[in-house]
């Protein structure tokens, strides 16, 4: 299976997401209106870790998925999370016809979609990684999913999430269905991830056709002050 999904964040900002990676040496990270997340090498040594600390700061937060990683001395590892890594194994996909592409002059309905519902950091610009669709009733964005990390050959599907009002209608997952009917347009397979303790998600995301391919972390790591 592709090696490309062991360390997504660093193929994605070494291909096609170029165009945003901030780079320090062997560290890159997405510009913090974008994203929250770096990227390491799978092993990092000291060189590696000493440009992350160069390209975050005195005291700065690098964010990074995949295998755990362990930092040198000086180093704060303060949150780590277990996650699951899903990928398309026989998804249905399927247009909807109430999906609609959402544009930057969505985006602050997008984010207070988002701080309600937490599906993961949305910030003032994570539009611009990839496509995002949404559904509205009565003028009202109620359900959203897009399109985060982007490894050569695959897309992840993230910002799932439904307004609570209008839960248990299946949007989320007709939301997703389209997605997918556009990346395998492209020749790209899609893949997802959920924090490991969101047991629903994963349940729906199994019954859609998605099956866990590896468990990695989300970890979060302070640079020496």
């Amino acid at each position: 299976m592709s090696e490309e999904l062991r360390n997504p964040v660093w193929h994605s900002l070494n291909g096609a997401h170029a165009r945003l990676a901030e780079r320090v040496g062997e560290a890159m990270r997405y510009p913090s209106e974008v994203s929250p997340f770096a990227a390491l090498p799978l092993e990092p040594d000291e060189a590696a870790w000493a440009d992350a600390a160069k390209l975050v700061g005195p005291g700065g937060i690098v964010l990074v998925t995949g295998p755990p990683r362990t930092a040198p001395p000086g180093w704060e590892r303060f949150e780590v999370a277990p996650g699951v890594q899903m990928i398309d194994d026989g998804v249905t996909g399927e247009r909807d016809p109430e999906a609609v592409r959402l544009t930057t002059a969505d985006v602050p309905e997008m984010r207070e979609l988002a701080a309600r519902t937490k599906p993961g950091p949305f910030e003032q610009r994570t539009i611009e990684l990839g496509t995002y669709l949404g559904i509205r009733r009565g003028g009202k964005l109620i359900a959203m999913a897009g399109e985060r990390m982007h490894p050569p050959g695959w897309t992840e599907i993230s910002a799932v999430c439904t307004d609570p009002g209008f839960q248990g209608q299946g949007l989320a997952s007709r939301l997703i269905r389209t997605l997918v009917v556009d990346i395998r347009a492209r020749g790209e397979r899609p893949f997802l991830h959920a924090v490991d303790t969101n047991t629903g998600a994963i349940a729906l995301y199994e019954r859609m056709g998605f099956r866990i391919h590896r468990r990695p972390v989300f970890q979060a790591v302070r640079a020496p002050a």
